[in-house]
């Protein structure tokens, strides 16, 4: 399971694009609550520990608890809008989770063993097809990643998600196929 970080957050007490714009002249990130039958909360963040946690990877996998001083809120962040020329986040939806929550989220798969891999020494090349995997999985048990072992993969070979160590809390979305992860090809031109 992921660790949980906590993001530290004003509460705004007006909503619209006017209310937005103010929060941003203020060096803040607007941001809102909402999820788990439970009304709205429109908060502002602090740019720099948002972009700190937007640049670790995984974020939209990670649960967050949103202090606002008066209360905290434990979060998925759902979305996220960036300004067209600046790219700097503009506005954070995160999704308010309860401890019996079951959501669906995209995991990432990370991959070991590539420098030992016998299709890689072997010349073959790393074909990665699907960098997330998706899981329906209870909030309080979202893993950090998932993890394929390249060690015993030869080229020609092809990597699949019933392969993966998935929690026995979770279900793959799409599980009644079998689809790939990844495969070792061999390298163009080059005789395998």
């Amino acid at each position: 399971m992921s660790q949980v970080v906590t993001l530290r957050a004003s509460l705004r007490e007006r909503a619209g694009k006017g209310a937005a714009r103010a929060v941003r002249r203020a060096g803040q990130v607007p941001a809102v609550v909402y999820g788990d039958k439970k009304a709205p909360v429109m908060i502002a963040i602090d740019p720099r520990e948002l972009h700190t946690e937007l640049h670790k990877g995984g974020f939209f996998a990670r649960l967050f608890d949103i202090d606002t001083g008066a209360e905290k809120h434990r979060v998925l962040a759902r979305d996220v809008q960036f300004h067209p020329v600046t790219d700097r986040p503009e506005h954070v939806d995160f999704l308010r989770v309860g401890a019996d929550s079951t959501i669906s989220v995209n995991i990432p798969v990370h991959f070991i063993n590539q420098e030992k891999s016998v299709g890689i020494k072997k010349g073959g090349l790393l074909n990665i097809v699907q960098h997330t995997v998706e899981l329906e999985v209870n909030a309080n048990d979202i893993p950090d990643h998932l993890t394929v072992d390249l060690l015993n993969v030869d080229i020609n070979s092809s990597v699949h998600v019933s392969q993966l160590a998935i929690p026995a809390s979770a279900k793959v979305v799409g599980g009644e196929r079998d689809f790939t992860i990844a495969t070792i090809v061999p390298a163009s031109g080059g005789d395998a």
